[in-house]
């Protein structure tokens, strides 16, 4: 026991660390990789930005917008006049100011508003002079195919989705987007005689239906203060002497009030006649154009430079994807050679799969 206290204790070593073999990349490592396909980096942007400039200017038809300022000329009673015109067309608008923010972008898309468009006439370099909207926008030069109400609702839809309207304070931005530059501009100019045209027919019928109501009312304040004079000169004529009678006092004062109130009906009725008359044969604008729509110098759409900048940062994006792709590939054994083999051959098939005529004459194969 004494011998073995008596070995010296050997002083205990420290456990080695364990180090772990991280694999990490440097910036130099990056830039191997980026030189190695430098030639890849170069010619995909550039195929593809070339792929994307052909596309724009041969395959994508070209978009103008013509814009207008319009608001309405009606002073305060154009709120409910726009109103009813809604109401018109089959929408509920609101009462007050925030109903009058959204009424002419509602007519103006309206169905109604678009199917009287459809029938005006046009001058393209397309189609020619004097077309019809609604073939400019369905059948074009060739023979319709479908029947005529067919073709209202397809130039109906196209021309709704031309429209952009936008209220812009006590304005509305009115804006039409077509293939050609003037033909934006006629098309703008005419929704907008279209939309006023609506509008005063509306106020026509309206101010015509009040007409004929206040004349109503005059036939019958007549016969009302035709009896209350006859009544209070009746009375007059049988009580001539009525100092002495309060109750008689009373009962004339009654009757002269009752006159005089009828009087007064009578005389703002046809006042108010005579107003609407003038007002129903009056033919002015209800829709006041503050900025007219003009023909625009350079398109709306595709916007080339932007397109082929995209495509150019896409392409260098795809280049460096498949760089590190193949640079991985390269260096893999031969195990991880052939995931990545089959998972080229899936995704291949799968998209050859996505094509309909390929389904077809695999089928027929089969």
């Amino acid at each position: 026991m004494d011998d073995q206290q008596n070995i010296p204790q050997q002083p205990q070593q420290p456990m080695p660390p364990y180090y772990y073999e991280e694999d990490t990349i440097s910036l130099s490592d990056i830039l191997l990789v980026l030189a190695k396909q430098l030639k890849l980096l170069i010619i995909t942007p550039l195929a593809l930005g070339f792929l994307t400039a052909l596309y724009v200017l041969f395959m994508v038809s070209p978009t103008y917008v013509s814009s207008a300022k319009i608001m309405s000329s009606g002073g305060g009673s154009s709120t409910s006049q726009l109103q009813g015109l809604a109401a018109q067309f089959g929408v509920s608008v609101p009462g007050g100011s925030e109903g009058a923010q959204w009424v002419y972008p509602e007519i103006v898309k309206s169905r109604t508003l678009a199917k009287s468009v459809l029938s005006r006439k046009f001058d393209t370099e397309k189609y020619g002079p004097q077309k019809s909207l609604l073939q400019i926008l369905t059948y074009g030069d060739e023979e319709p195919e479908v029947s005529l109400d067919t073709l209202v609702i397809f130039g109906t839809d196209a021309l709704i989705g031309m429209i952009e309207i936008e209220s812009q304070g006590s304005f509305y931005n009115l804006s039409v987007s077509t293939f050609e530059p003037q033909f934006a501009a006629d098309l703008c100019a005419v929704l907008i005689q279209e939309l006023d045209r609506h509008q005063r027919e509306y106020k026509t019928e309206k101010v015509k239906e009040t007409r004929l109501f206040i004349e109503g009312r005059i036939i019958d304040v007549q016969k009302e203060l035709e009896e209350a004079e006859e009544a209070l000169k009746d009375f007059v004529n049988r009580n001539r002497q009525i100092q002495g009678s309060p109750a008689l006092l009373l009962e004339q004062q009654r009757l002269t009030r009752e006159a005089t109130v009828l009087t007064g009906v009578f005389t703002t009725l046809k006042q108010q006649l005579e107003m609407t008359k003038i007002e129903e044969v009056k033919e002015s604008a209800l829709v006041q154009v503050l900025d007219p729509p003009e023909a625009p110098l350079y398109r709306d759409k595709p916007k080339r430079k932007l397109s082929v900048l995209l495509s150019l940062i896409l392409g260098f994006g795809m280049a460096i994807v498949v760089a590190f792709v193949k640079e991985y590939a390269s260096n893999s054994d031969e195990e991880e050679k052939g995931k990545l083999r089959e998972i080229t051959e899936l995704t291949k098939n799968n998209i050859l799969d996505l094509i309909p005529f390929r389904k077809k004459k695999s089928s027929h194969r089969g």
